[in-house]
């Protein structure tokens, strides 16, 4: 793997983890909760997809 293609892939979950974590936060604490999401847990389960 090429460090071009490397740092690319870095760049790419780094966009998705942030455009999740927009999403999320824009969410009322009522639609957070049906989700069964906490505030608190919104950039963890932004980096891996999953709750904790």
């Amino acid at each position: 793997m090429s460090l071009f293609t490397n740092v690319s892939e870095r760049f790419a979950r780094y966009q998705e983890t942030r455009r999740t974590m927009r999403e999320l936060s824009r969410l009322s604490d009522r639609d957070l909760q049906d989700l069964g999401i906490s505030r608190t847990a919104i950039p963890q389960l932004a980096r891996t997809g999953k709750r904790f």
